[in-house]
């Protein structure tokens, strides 16, 4: 061996073991940490809620005062057009608008209302986004898992064709049944690279909610893929349910920023004055003279009757539409909850009793093959059965996490892991 290829087969272990260390495993709690800190669509909704801050500001601005200055008499049309300032009498006066029935403050408050309303949705954006999140997360799991039964069964069954070989150099089965045998395990291939390919592309899918673009070599998650059999009563669900959900507790703001709103229409129907001072100059007797005025408009005609009529219909809209969301809060917990028992339901028989089986079954009649004792078709059937139980299990077990995530979703916090 020359020294480069020796150089070159040191190196290239250790090369696979830094990249084998360089592989970072999230938990739940940290992928969720991730996304709300780097989500595109989170961080656009807190600059929302900011602007919404910045409406509050301009919503309690006072009326700006008026300021005018003007010269009267200007001497351009007399016999000395060169004096034009000679009999000039300069004039200021100024003006300032009050605002009656609590204008302002009625304003401000309707902003911080809206506020409140733009910092709900934004967690029911977040609640959304959540789900989606921990669905990705639960197909990244399941994905994994699948993988590791597609490796345990191709090595499982490497050791019954090992086996084999050993029977057909000492003549105990025919050639063409062994040649069957290996035939079967293009099966067991073909799982494995299937369920790699699913896991990729779970990594994909989660690393694109996460706006992070590290090599999905390098990305990995963690986390029980399990179920609990243990389920809080409905009724628990549908109380934290109309406590936390964001987009009820939304439906509700508006309502009291309706009636905020009412109440500034019907203010804002109320006559506001506009106080004057002026000053100038005039000739003699009096050279220097000042004034106060106010200007009361007449609201004869327009006394803002419809805002007032409007805003009073926007509270019985925004009633009916909590009321529209409450329903929807009932109907969304009571949909997850019912997915979430089916799922626990087809789960415990099968941790109880068809798991166990399919592998007793499965080592008997292998062992019974290796001896002789069973068919090719038997041995065959028992790790087909095997094979099916177990993923019809993991897939149950995906159905069950994302249904929790349905029901988190539902009601509006993560009340199961």
């Amino acid at each position: 061996m020359s020294r480069k290829t020796w150089i070159i087969s040191a190196l290239v272990p250790f090369a696979l073991a830094q990249d084998g260390f360089a592989q970072q495993a999230f938990t739940w709690t940290q992928i969720r940490e991730k996304f709300e800190s780097s989500n595109p669509s989170l961080l656009a909704g807190q600059i929302n809620i900011d602007e919404s801050r910045a409406q509050e500001i301009t919503a309690f601005l006072r009326p700006n005062p008026d300021l005018t200055a003007g010269v009267d008499q200007l001497s351009i049309f007399t016999p000395n057009p060169y004096r034009p300032f000679q009999y000039a009498l300069p004039g200021f006066s100024t003006s300032y608008l009050h605002e009656r029935q609590h204008k302002r403050e009625l304003r401000l408050e309707s902003a911080k209302k809206g506020t409140s309303i733009a910092r709900s949705q934004q967690d029911d954006l977040e609640r959304t986004l959540l789900f989606s999140l921990r669905s990705a997360f639960v197909q990244a799991l399941q994905a994994k898992a699948v993988l590791a039964l597609a490796r345990e069964n191709l090595a499982y069954y490497d050791r019954v064709l090992s086996v084999s070989r050993d029977r057909l150099a000492e003549g105990d089965i025919a050639r063409v049944d062994m040649q069957r045998l290996h035939l079967q395990r293009v099966q067991y291939e073909s799982d494995v690279q299937t369920a790699d390919v699913n896991v990729r592309t779970a990594k994909i899918q989660l690393l694109a909610l996460l706006n992070d673009r590290i090599p999905v070599e390098r990305f990995d998650v963690t986390g029980p893929f399990e179920f609990a059999e243990s389920i809080m009563p409905l009724d628990e669900f549908r109380r934290l349910a109309l406590d936390s959900r964001p987009d009820l507790r939304a439906a509700i703001e508006s309502v009291d920023r309706a009636r905020t709103d009412h109440q500034l229409a019907i203010s804002n129907g109320s006559t506001d004055p506009t106080f004057g001072f002026n000053v100038a100059v005039q000739n003699p007797p009096i050279p220097v003279y000042v004034g106060f005025s106010v200007n009361i408009p007449l609201r004869i005609f327009d006394r803002n009757q419809g805002e007032k009529a409007r805003t009073e219909l926007d509270i019985r809209r925004n009633q009916r539409l909590q009321d529209a969301a409450a329903a929807q809060v009932y109907s969304d917990v009571d949909s997850a909850y019912a997915a979430l028992v089916n799922s626990v339901a087809l789960l415990r028989p099968y941790k109880a009793i068809y798991l166990d089986e399919a592998a007793s079954v499965r080592d008997t009649v292998s062992y019974s093959y290796q001896q002789g004792g069973a068919s090719l078709l038997e041995f065959l059937q028992a790790q087909q059965d095997y094979r099916s139980v177990r993923v019809s299990y993991l897939n149950l077990v995906g159905s069950y996490l994302t249904a929790a995530a349905q029901l988190n979703l539902a009601v509006g916090r993560e009340v199961i892991q």
